[in-house]
């Protein structure tokens, strides 16, 4: 990897993961975790989601990543377009699937030849080819629904901005390193608006344990992953690359899943 690609690794740990902080305010807000018993067992439930998601991973790579990616499509399109309307409002199909295709189809589709080598290290040499090839037979009709998007933005004067940044990032994806146009949305986009979303939802009096909350889940989720990291380099051939790789995406999968279970189904009334 270059020294690029470490630093949008680094941006992903470091800038992008904190916006899960707030995951123990959207739980209050939905009515789970006021009691001890409760908060306990929304926490415990949580890191169990985690580890499962982690040893489902191990088991079966093509398929977790496969899967991953289809989720995150979900999770990232719907909070892009959640600013301007709810996103499972018929009137947001155009724009919820071009947003949706970003991450899964437009980043991995538009520089096949420099995702190949990192699926590659996530679940096979093999696998990574099938991924890709799946991926580049929709990228037409995902291009299609952009360009579609776009024209219908000009019309629709609400969904300018969140069109006018969708085409930004696209021409990202093409032109830069697929972990930096990556770390670029996750980090200036995604995390930055469900951040600020649950900020403004929140009563005064509630944010000071919100702010606290986040510091102490981020804080165990950088001790965590610098603890395995130190496992893997213990136990293992250690290789830098494959083993940051591996660390940043397999664990926000295990993240996203208890994550976007809580933020899109059942705090989904909050939209």
């Amino acid at each position: 990897m270059s020294s690029w690609d470490y630093w949008a690794l680094a941006a992903i740990l470091l800038a992008g993961v904190p916006h899960g902080g707030f995951d123990g305010a959207v739980a209050r807000r939905a009515g789970w975790s006021q009691r001890p018993l409760d908060w306990l067992v929304f926490h415990a439930g949580y890191v169990v989601l985690a580890m499962l998601v982690t040893a489902i991973w191990w088991y079966q790579p093509a398929a977790s990543l496969a899967v991953f990616l289809a989720i995150s499509a979900i999770h990232f399109g719907s909070s892009d377009v959640r600013a301007v309307a709810p996103p499972w409002q018929a009137a947001c199909a155009l724009p919820l699937a071009a947003h949706c295709g970003l991450v899964c189809i437009g980043i991995p589709g538009l520089q096949p030849h420099l995702v190949e080598p990192l699926f590659a290290i996530l679940v096979g040499a093999e696998a990574s080819v099938w991924l890709l090839e799946t991926i580049s037979l929709l990228l037409p009709a995902w291009l299609l629904a952009v360009v579609a998007y776009a024209a219908y933005a000009v019309f629709e004067a609400r969904w300018r901005a969140p069109a006018s940044v969708l085409i930004a990032l696209v021409a990202a994806a093409y032109w830069l390193p697929p972990l930096v146009s990556f770390a670029l949305y996750f980090c200036l986009v995604h995390s930055p608006s469900h951040s600020l979303r649950i900020w403004r939802s929140l009563l005064p009096e509630h944010r000071r344990r919100c702010v606290i909350e986040a510091v102490c889940y981020t804080l165990a989720a950088w001790i965590t992953g610098l603890s395995l990291l130190l496992w893997y380099q213990n136990n293992h051939s250690f290789d830098l690359d494959s083993a940051l790789l591996q660390l940043t995406f397999i664990g926000l999968a295990a993240l996203t899943v208890p994550h976007m279970i809580l933020v899109d189904v059942i705090d989904r009334k909050h939209d």
